[in-house]
């Protein structure tokens, strides 16, 4: 699939989100553990390792765009009291409800490469009553609602969001913008996306993408904090569908110095 004129341009609010079916997403995707997602995970615990170590929990933190994954919320539990799992789709909202009093157990998988590391394997409480401890209650809403909530978190993730919900640049660029504004200065952040996807399919439904790469990853985010790595996940036996070429992981911590808008102007980011 190409998005190539204008009658295959599609941005997030001529989809019918309300359509995802999140049990044929995880078939597809999440019942068993990808190799990928085995890196992704490991490379969030550690990011999120190193930033809070000795530190103990902050207040708040958010998976901006969770659809029907929960392993980047596992990966906060024992870095924030509480986690707004954000999402706009009604059948992954009513996915992600179901799973708060009692996760299903495909996602222990997940938990078990966080426990390499000691802060997730001693929590005081198992991981299902600490997610249900800071969880609570899922929310309804768009990624693009954040710019006008004045809640700002202190640590956040972003997967597979900005770049698969449109086939318009500048939405993708207004997505990054939302997701970085919502974080408070300082706050650590892990955001991956599909390199090069040209949309996909979810049961009887087709979703856009927008094509992008790592540099134009780094760009983006590059303006709201110097602080940020890149890494492009790729191995081709490894893609869980056709339409891609690989993963790509940016993470980082806020600019301390950040007020809201970008530490680039538009001209300056051409």
């Amino acid at each position: 699939m190409e998005y190539g004129t204008t009658a295959d341009q599609k941005q997030n609010a001529d989809v019918r989100w309300d359509d995802f079916d999140p049990q044929e997403y995880i078939r597809h995707n999440y019942l068993a553990m990808q190799a990928v997602d085995e890196e992704i995970i490991s490379r969030v615990r550690d990011h999120f390792s190193d930033h809070f170590r000795g530190s103990g929990r902050v207040p708040s933190g958010i998976d901006v765009g969770t659809g029907p994954n929960l392993y980047p919320a596992l990966a906060m539990l024992p870095w924030c009291d509480r986690i707004t799992l954000l999402e706009r789709s009604a059948r992954n909202l009513d996915y992600l409800n179901s799973q708060v009093y009692g996760y299903d157990p495909h996602w222990d998988q997940y938990w078990d490469i966080l426990c390499e590391d000691p802060a997730y394997a001693e929590l005081d409480v198992t991981p299902r009553v600490r997610f249900r401890e800071a969880v609570q209650q899922p929310e309804p809403g768009s990624l693009f609602d954040l710019r006008a909530d004045t809640r700002r978190w202190d640590l956040g993730t972003m997967f597979f969001v900005a770049e698969s919900i449109t086939t318009s640049l500048e939405e993708f660029r207004r997505g990054v913008g939302c997701f970085m504004g919502a974080l408070k200065p300082g706050a650590p952040f892990v955001a991956a996306f599909m390199e090069h996807s040209l949309g996909y399919r979810v049961g009887e439904f087709e979703y856009p993408a927008r094509d992008i790469d790592g540099a134009e990853v780094r760009k983006e985010l590059e303006n709201f904090t110097p602080d940020v790595k890149v890494y492009r996940l790729h191995n081709p036996h490894d893609l869980v569908r056709h339409g891609y070429c690989g993963l790509i992981l940016a993470q980082g911590t806020r600019a301390t110095d950040f007020d809201g808008t970008p530490l680039l102007t538009a001209s300056e980011r051409q």
